[in-house]
């Protein structure tokens, strides 16, 4: 059994795995789009990857933004400075690892309507080493950059009631706040 970065100590039978290693796709558009789809419902997610093939919809890039062009859809995602992309090649790989961490729920008879992506982590793979040649005789570095990915599924868990305001010792700590100044 591989590992994951992320345990779940007796949660095994609610959540749904998938990943892949070493994938022949972008680290960098990889890492901007399990960033974006953590936290979705898994059809949500696949849904919007799916708008991205089409051109539809865009990625946010939030953390590797150097060179990256602003676009009006970016907007809609609330991208940081509406930067975005199209990255349909490592788009089309996520989306194949979240549909088969939804089957892979599927067969533990979890209820898909209630999945949100809980963990999505994508790594630096080796980069792969080719070369290329130069002026006047040189050969230069001309390397890929592959990543391993890894998502986990999990049941949404019912919302805790919130306290009575009695039973709350929050009163007591708003009355501690300040201290009181002078004789009276």
């Amino acid at each position: 059994m591989t590992r994951y970065s992320v345990q779940y100590n007796g949660e095994e039978d609610n959540i749904s795995k998938s990943r892949g290693s070493h994938l022949r796709v972008h680290f960098k558009h990889c890492r901007e789009i399990t960033h974006f789809c953590k936290g979705k419902k898994i059809d949500d997610a696949i849904a919007h990857l799916d708008k991205v093939l089409k051109f539809e919809a865009v990625i946010p890039f939030v953390r590797f933004t150097g060179g990256i062009g602003r676009k009006a859809m970016a907007k809609q995602v609330k991208a940081p400075g509406a930067k975005g992309r199209w990255p349909v090649k490592a788009t089309a790989v996520v989306r194949d690892l979240l549909s088969n961490a939804k089957a892979n729920a599927e067969a533990k008879d979890l209820d898909t309507d209630n999945l949100v992506v809980s963990h999505a982590q994508c790594n630096r793979a080796p980069a792969g080493r080719r070369r290329t040649y130069r002026a006047h005789g040189r050969i230069g570095k001309y390397a890929s950059q592959p990543a391993h990915i890894e998502i986990v599924l999990a049941e949404k868990k019912a919302p805790v009631a919130k306290a009575d305001d009695e039973d709350s010792t929050s009163n007591n700590r708003k009355n501690k706040k300040y201290v009181k100044v002078g004789g009276a």
